[in-house]
């Protein structure tokens, strides 16, 4: 390993190293893990590789100030980041429950972070130090910068910038972001006059200088009361989000003025390569062993991550809004080092879990037109059909596999991100037809997961998905291929309930697939309105931003577990709401014995169709005088 030690997390350990201070002090809602799969460790290590004194402090106590003092007042600031997750979604279900569990914190012991963890460390960070500069960023901050729908409060609420009182948010990847911003703080420019870097958002006052052209002008005040100038902002935003020809984007707040600069354009290979190959350590702090380790590291431990950003363009996905939806990748040499590196360590078994990104099978941009003039604001690359100039090769990702595979020590590598199944179909090369029968064969682990999420045409629109029979085609051919190997191997479809214009209709559509799947999804994902998503967007204004259309939005409890339940229609617990979902919907054809029916009739249903039949004979017994129908003739 090329890495020694972990950054230093307590005073002792920074003088230890014969610093007189630190030069930046990480503040994260996770623990601390080095791997290069948490932001925070890439964000750090590539701090230091600059020369950069950075302390790392992770989950402190949120109800003092004592932890953010810990290290003194840093020399140049604070970079504050929630974690790999936002912190509500790391606290809640979609339901509102608040979760047990905490996947990013030791043992899985959950409260060691609060709620809207950025705005808390920040105002602490105040409290400590009043004069510090405070750099906001990371996934929470990234979807919070504008004016948002926030699920949890069920109302718009201001940019996190705004909330949190920060002197500067970054916002997608941060790498070129943060290195720009720590080389000015350290020529002595006052944190206040950093305003034109690309990928960042600063407040200032109604007038001050924008150094881009921008767009926008949006009134919070407007924003959080009128549906339809929330959607409209929301589009303009969206369609802002390409370094090519994105513009600066403006929204007032009284007398104050939050400008987002365009964003930083992704990184290309040689940085990427760059970043990968700085010496983590790839596992959790060693503090946190007696606790039980940190949960999060286990699937990714062994995992390679070879690209950033998707396509793709799923309107429920943050992505388009963080990573953006020009893709990059690294190096074939870089990845295949890194899973060199692997090999060494003292608990490798011989399997790479997973060798993927965002989206697996993605290497390059969707066609050589983004590298020069973007992606296309106003459609997407794969939806409702593949786009005439989309370039569809599996050639370099065949390539990449097979050099892992080679590595002395691997037995097996899988591929567990989400595969584009129409990007696959899309590719008519020889590559294409290769590398499904490679993956069928080689890299799939007992079961592929994919992610058709409906099968309704109006809700796959809605989702920015494809359309269902594209999915239903690489089925039948996983499976063919799959028999052709003498494999016996799963396809997991992700499916999610309750997304903006599903109706109950469409849920009990797609029960009806699942059941002539013969499949029995232990999971389903209900649809949760996180920021930065168009979907969300729909969920609250129950408008399309990008075409103005009404969207139905089921919204009440009871529909939503009607929903979730058709989509587990096997499983007894749900037979109660599936028998009532269907009688909702007139589908009473779908209850009983025959191999259709979603659900066996009630207990009730029975005695009362037993009663029923009682007193038809009876009826019968005492009027002899009727017509045999079936016989055609007069019985007595």
């Amino acid at each position: 390993m090329k890495g020694n030690s972990f950054l230093p997390v307590t005073l002792a350990e920074v003088k230890e190293r014969g610093w007189a201070e630190v030069d930046f002090v990480y503040v994260c809602g996770d623990a601390y893990v080095d791997h290069p799969s948490f932001g925070a460790a890439i964000i750090t290590r590539m701090l230091e590789s600059l020369g950069f004194n950075v302390a790392f402090l992770a989950q402190p106590d949120y109800k003092s100030i004592r932890d953010f003092k810990r290290f003194g007042k840093p020399r140049l600031g604070f970079l504050v980041s929630a974690g790999n997750i936002d912190s509500m979604v790391a606290h809640y279900s979609v339901a509102k429950r608040k979760r047990s569990y905490d996947y990013y914190s030791p043992g899985g012991k959950f409260g060691l972070r609060p709620d809207r963890a950025t705005d808390v460390y920040c105002r602490l960070i105040r409290e400590a130090y009043p004069d510090s500069a405070i750099i906001v960023g990371g996934l929470e901050a990234s979807l919070r910068r504008f004016a948002h729908y926030d699920y949890w409060s069920d109302k718009v609420i201001e940019s996190l910038l705004v909330s949190s009182g920060a002197d500067i948010l970054t916002y997608g990847m941060g790498e070129n972001i943060i290195k720009k911003i720590a080389q000015l703080l350290d020529k002595g420019v006052p944190v206040s006059k950093i305003r034109d870097v690309r990928g960042t958002v600063w407040l200032g006052e109604r007038g001050d200088k924008i150094h881009y052209d921008y767009l926008g002008e949006w009134d919070f005040e407007k924003l959080r009361t009128d549906k339809e100038y929330y959607a409209k902002a929301f589009a303009v935003q969206y369609k802002n989000q390409d370094s090519v020809y994105g513009k600066a984007l403006v929204e007032y707040y009284g007398d104050k003025m939050l400008v987002q600069n365009p964003p930083m354009p992704p990184l290309e290979r040689e940085e990427l390569d760059a970043i990968y190959d700085l010496p983590y350590m790839r596992s959790y702090h060693p503090s946190y062993e007696k606790m039980g380790g940190v949960p999060a590291i286990e699937e990714v431990q062994f995992s390679l991550t070879h690209n950033r950003g998707c396509f793709g363009g799923c309107n429920f996905c943050a992505l388009a809004f963080h990573q953006g939806r020009s893709v990059r990748s690294r190096s074939i040499e870089s990845v295949v080092e890194e899973a060199r590196l692997l090999t060494e360590m003292p608990n490798f078994k011989g399997y790479i879990n997973d060798v993927g990104g965002p989206t697996a099978n993605f290497r390059y941009p969707a066609c050589e037109k983004q590298l020069k003039s973007g992606v296309c604001p106003d459609k997407k690359c794969l939806a409702p059909e593949p786009c005439k100039n989309l370039k569809a090769d599996h050639s370099e990702y065949i390539e990449l596999l097979s050099r892992i595979e080679s590595l002395p020590k691997i037995k097996k590598v899988f591929i567990r991100s989400g595969i584009r199944y129409d990007y696959l179909n899309a590719d008519k090369s020889p590559s294409g037809n290769a590398f499904f029968k490679k993956l069928v064969k080689d890299h799939v682990s007992g079961q592929l997961k994919v992610a058709p999420e409906h099968c309704s045409g109006n809700v796959l629109a809605l989702m920015g998905k494809p359309d269902f029979k594209i999915y239903e085609k690489f089925k039948d051919r996983y499976f063919e291929l799959t028999k052709s190997f003498g494999k016996e191997q799963y396809l997991v479809p992700y499916l999610m309930s309750s997304h903006p214009g599903s109706t109950l209709s469409d849920a009990v559509k797609l029960a009806e697939f699942i059941k002539r799947w013969n499949y029995n999804p232990e999971q389903v994902q209900d649809f949760y309105p996180t920021p930065g998503t168009a979907s969300t967007v729909m969920f609250y204004t129950e408008l399309n931003p990008f075409t103005m259309k009404p969207v139905y939005v089921p919204k009440t409890a009871e529909e939503k577990r009607m929903q979730r339940a058709l989509l587990q229609c096997a499983d007894p617990k749900n037979a109660d709401l599936v028998r009532t979902a269907l009688r909702k919907c007139h589908r009473e054809d779908l209850i009983g014995y025959d191999k259709k029916c979603l659900v066996k009739p009630s207990y009730q249903d029975r005695v009362n169709e037993a009663k029923s039949k009682r007193a038809s004979s009876q009826k019968q017994r005492k009027n002899p005088r009727t017509t045999n129908k079936k016989q055609g003739k007069r019985r007595y």
